[in-house]
């Protein structure tokens, strides 16, 4: 990791537009948590149903969407990225900054803000908070990865990124039996089924394979940002 790209991309991402878009949806709902805690409506069910649906089908890829791409699509768009790449850094450490500063971003706007919801509306009641907050954390590093990876290999990673966030996961992968096997959102809620003793937290793929998945799929997404990089420099030194 290098700490001068890292501070430079947090920078760049902490800037007045961005903050306002990382901050938009924690800030809802956190808003939602304590509207049902005082409205007395924030039985297990209902709550962990805020934060699966809202939380982490929702919010999780679309903060990790913005936070992916944004660590080094708008350098790669403007070509800023050649002045990292004419510099004797590994392409590999360039990638893993700048995935490290998206996973960081989304932990704080994504993690962090769904264990104070949780803890707003049912404390540590069957672990609930902890759990998605974990699932949260497991998932934000997957999905991070997969959106760096594209913000690489697409120009139009943000288009791409919202439609597969909004289509993939947001509705297939909460409700298509045959996309949820498939779906970084149910990976994520099989850790947190595994951290919970709430019966209203359950996901349709086991442990084992979620945590394969997880581990792999950022892996190969990772490479392949690393792989894209590098013919990047080669095809604009051409």
């Amino acid at each position: 990791m290098n700490s001068t790209i890292a501070m430079i991309t947090f920078r760049s991402m902490l800037g007045r537009r961005r903050a306002l878009l990382l901050l938009l949806l924690p800030a809802v709902l956190l808003l939602l948590a304590v509207a049902l805690r005082a409205l007395g409506e924030n039985d297990l069910e209902i709550s962990a149903g805020l934060l699966q649906r809202f939380g982490l089908a929702t919010l999780l890829p679309l903060l990790a969407l913005i936070a992916g791409t944004g660590v080094i699509g708008p350098e790669i768009d403007d070509g800023q990225i050649m002045y990292v790449l004419t510099k004797p850094i590994p392409r590999r450490v360039v990638v893993l900054t700048k995935l490290a500063v998206a996973i960081v971003l989304v932990t704080v706007f994504a993690a962090v803000p769904t264990l104070l919801a949780g803890l707003l509306m049912n404390g540590m009641t069957e672990r609930m908070a902890p759990a998605f907050a974990v699932g949260m954390l497991v998932g934000g590093v997957a999905y991070s990865a997969v959106f760096v990876a594209l913000a690489v290999v697409s120009r139009n990673a943000v288009t791409i990124g919202l439609l597969y966030a909004l289509i993939w996961e947001t509705l297939l992968g909460s409700f298509a039996p045959g996309a949820k096997s498939a779906s970084v959102q149910q990976w994520a809620l099989s850790v947190t089924d595994s951290l919970t003793g709430a019966s209203t937290v359950t996901s349709t793929v086991g442990l084992p394979i979620a945590v394969s998945l997880l581990i792999l799929l950022p892996v190969a997404a990772t490479l392949l940002a690393v792989v894209r990089l590098r013919s990047l420099s080669v095809a604009s030194a051409e």
